[in-house]
């Protein structure tokens, strides 16, 4: 039975040391990422002219859409086997969610203010 402990022993210490050299990799490449994403501020761009309500909302219903997409592609592409980062997946569904998270609240936000308006007495 000891040597069976022993070997168990060894197998931990193994997964262990495993583990460790994985965690290592890991803030390595969340160090690079950080150092890759710290370009700078990005300056909003300044629109030239006033856009309406429906421009600006196709726009962020596109964005939105163009964001899914792309997640989507990202996880595809990882789950063939091609060389995608799993940071930059999961970053790219995360945001998409997010996304799509505001998208309803202002869907939602919009439907109220849609019925109080139409249950106002006229």
């Amino acid at each position: 039975m000891s040597a069976l402990s022993g070997i168990g022993g060894a197998q931990s210490a193994m997964s262990v040391d495993r583990v460790m050299q994985l965690r290592a990799e890991i803030l390595q490449r969340n160090e690079a990422l950080a150092r890759a994403g710290s370009t700078g501020p990005v300056a909003a761009p300044q629109p030239t002219q006033p856009t309406s309500f429906a421009a600006t909302l196709e726009g962020a219903l596109r964005d939105v859409n163009d964001g899914q997409n792309r997640a989507s592609q990202l996880s595809e592409a990882y789950e063939r086997g091609q060389e995608v980062d799993i940071a930059k997946v999961m970053l790219a569904r995360q945001q998409a969610s997010v996304g799509f998270e505001a998208t309803l609240q202002v869907r939602n936000k919009i439907l109220a203010a849609y019925k109080d308006i139409m249950s106002m007495p006229v």
